[in-house]
């Protein structure tokens, strides 16, 4: 196995091993250490099958399912991720996932399925170096302070549109909005982080709504400033692991006319955070 980091901040690509094989031989261990130190890993070649990717995010806790995507080959754990001329993804801002959810998901693996020849890139960034490079003063006014995320504010688009509301009833009746720390713990490093993001957080409590504005639109621009940042071009049979609690990321849909599509799964992580 070879380690080559990717950037000063976060990610790593890991060369000269078959993640299947390396999970079944019980090197789960060693991949969650590098996944705690880079919090991004990069995999390329990978030839595995949407059960067997299911199974290797299983090894690093119970799974959760998305209740606005579809799904692969009746495996309601592996989301089909599908961006096309006649319906391209909506997604375009910065975001942990599933931060409307008491407990969001720890741990995304993604496998690109189809691939652009040009564009389609995704960008990381480091929750926890973007906590590090704020200021003390900054630091103790975020502590103790709590934001509210909200599944409604993430799929807003998708909600304006004709029958929007009725197609993601359920989801909005199952999702209700969810507080969160702005400033979290990482319950393996014991690093702090940054834990609010554009798409699902909806505003901060306890605040008036210019603070809360005003404090929210500063960390975003903070957050995905280049130095905390890394960028990943897919290939076909690419696989990436990333620590949900710690990073964000950004698709990058520049390929248009062309269509990309991955397969998701998300682990709910072995404990709550």
């Amino acid at each position: 196995m070879r380690v080559t980091r990717v950037a000063g901040a976060l990610g790593a690509e890991v060369s000269e091993l078959n993640v299947r094989e390396a999970l079944a031989d019980g090197g789960i261990r060693a991949i969650r250490e590098l996944l705690n130190e880079h919090e991004v890993l990069f995999f390329r070649d990978q030839q595995i099958e949407p059960s067997e990717q299911r199974d290797v995010a299983r090894l690093f806790g119970p799974l959760q399912t998305h209740p606005a995507y579809g799904t692969v080959d009746n495996i309601p754990e592996v989301m089909l991720l599908e961006s096309t001329p006649t319906n391209p993804s909506k997604i375009e801002v910065w975001h942990s996932d599933m931060t409307f959810r008491q407990h969001p998901p720890s741990v995304t693996v993604l496998k690109g399925v189809t691939i652009p020849e040009v564009g389609g890139d995704t960008l990381f960034a480091s929750m926890t170096s973007a906590y590090d490079g704020l200021s003390e003063g900054m630091k103790v006014y975020l502590e103790p302070l709590v934001a509210v995320h909200d599944f409604s504010h993430g799929f807003k688009e998708s909600l304006a549109e004709p029958g929007g509301r009725e197609r993601l009833a359920d989801a909005l009746s199952d999702n209700p909005p969810v507080r969160h720390k702005v400033i979290q713990i990482h319950p393996e490093t014991g690093k702090r982080v940054i834990f609010v993001n554009a798409l699902f957080t909806s505003h901060i409590e306890g605040v008036s709504a210019l603070e809360s504005s005003e404090v929210l639109s500063f960390l975003y621009q903070h957050c995905v400033l280049p130095e905390y940042t890394c960028r990943f071009n897919w290939t076909i049979n690419s696989l990436v692991l990333w620590d949900n609690r710690s990073t964000q990321h950004k698709p990058v849909n520049d390929f248009l006319p062309a269509s990309r599509a991955l397969h998701r799964v998300v682990s709910e992580g072995d404990r709550p955070y």
